[in-house]
């Protein structure tokens, strides 16, 4: 008899029923500390109170009408987004591949409207990733993700992670923006310096090119500041893609930009059915008003620098097997050394019910939710170290 599901996953054989906080409860009743969080998702834990208040208040009220009438909650929203970021302008998607598509169009026809429709280039970076639809994954440019999908999409130009000279040398008169994510998920949990956004920024500046955060994983607070960007203080983009934390578990992204980026977006070159949807919005407000609740970003920098401070001894314990200990805030990889697999480090931890998951570069990542304290790190480095401890050569 067929399946009815693609393969597309390979899920281990565990039947989660319920969240609480930190933890995900199997239908065994078992607890599994969340270090993964849904991939960098629940970011205020499971079944946080005040979210589900307003998402049960809101689907009392009203669930959907498609952009077609206003949403009360979007302009709630985006007013906050605003007044607390570089952005002047919002669009609502439902992830955040949506999100960078939004992006991408929004940096071409910026160019576009401003007489220069031969600028369309976006130079993008090895290790990224941009999510799943033909443009993310094209953008991204990872071999395994284009393989079987036909020719590779035209104006992406990609290069080296790291190397200066080679983006230098990328940028044309065809180049349209740079898209980066300031720490890369997917890629292998790599920081980008902050000197080095500050370049991004300046070298934008220098050719007329926008400057796209793909901050979809790192930001909502994963780093300690509201959108990672913010610790390079003036390396502020044109346009980012977010989504991910931003809805606490509730499907939603947006596309930010400057008035200068986005006032060009205007009726029929852009839209969505379900983006935006009250649902959504009521989430997200109460989401965002948790993350920049006075406190709450201070707690992330703490609480990342002990987790961060506590796997350092599990990597020198276990130094024959974890070559480097990376990441920002509370999005931290450990690079396993050549010989080890991370997917099986993976599935170690969670025989010790720490559930993480696995990156990019042979790292095995950790993204747990931003309200965990000292308990939760403690039981989570007790488990990894009894995961190394078992991990053997492959």
């Amino acid at each position: 008899m067929p399946k009815p599901l693609m393969d597309t996953y390979s899920p281990p054989n565990l039947d989660f029923e319920r969240g609480e906080g930190a933890y995900l409860i199997e239908k065994s009743g078992e607890n599994y500390l969340d270090f993964i969080s849904g991939i960098a998702v629940n970011a205020l834990g499971h079944a946080h109170p005040k979210a589900v208040a307003a998402l049960k208040d809101q689907a009392d009220k009203l669930w959907h009408t498609s952009n077609m009438f206003r949403v009360p909650g979007q302009l709630e929203l985006a007013e906050k987004y605003c007044r607390d970021s570089f952005a002047d302008r919002v669009f609502f998607t439902n992830s955040g591949t949506e999100a960078v598509e939004c992006a991408l169009k929004s940096a071409r026809h910026y160019h576009f409207a401003n007489g220069r429709p031969d600028k369309y280039r976006i130079i993008t970076f090895t290790g990224a990733f941009h999510g799943r639809s033909y443009g993310g994954i094209n953008a991204g440019g990872n071999p395994k993700y284009l393989e079987g999908f036909g020719p590779a999409m035209e104006g992406f130009d990609q290069v080296e992670f790291g190397d200066h000279e080679a983006l230098k040398a990328a940028v044309t008169e065809e180049t349209a923006a740079i898209l980066v994510e300031p720490v890369q998920g997917e890629g292998g949990v790599r920081a980008i310096p902050d000197v080095c956004l500050r370049g991004l920024r300046e070298l934008c500046d220098a050719h007329g090119l926008l400057l796209i955060y793909d901050e979809v994983q790192c930001g909502a607070g994963r780093t300690g500041k509201i959108w990672a960007h913010e610790w390079a203080e003036t390396a502020k983009p044109d346009i980012m893609a977010v989504a991910k934390g931003v809805g606490g578990g509730f499907p939603m992204g947006a596309c930010l930009t400057t008035d200068a980026a986005g006032a060009h977006m205007v009726v029929g070159t852009h839209g969505s059915t379900f983006g935006g949807n009250p649902l959504a919005m009521a989430v997200g407000n109460v989401v965002y008003d948790e993350l920049s609740k006075p406190g709450f970003m201070e707690h992330v920098v703490s609480i990342s620098n002990h987790l961060r401070q506590s796997l350092s001894g599990v990597v020198d314990a276990h130094s024959d097997k974890v070559e480097e200990l990376r990441g920002r805030g509370l999005l931290v990889g450990l690079k396993l050394k050549d010989g080890f697999g991370n997917r099986t480090l993976v599935g170690k931890a969670r025989e010790h019910h720490l559930l993480m998951g696995a990156a990019g570069d042979n790292v095995a990542r950790m993204a747990p939710p931003l309200i965990i304290n000292e308990d939760h790190v403690r039981e989570a480095v007790s488990a990894l170290d009894k995961a190394l401890g078992e991990l053997q050569p492959e």
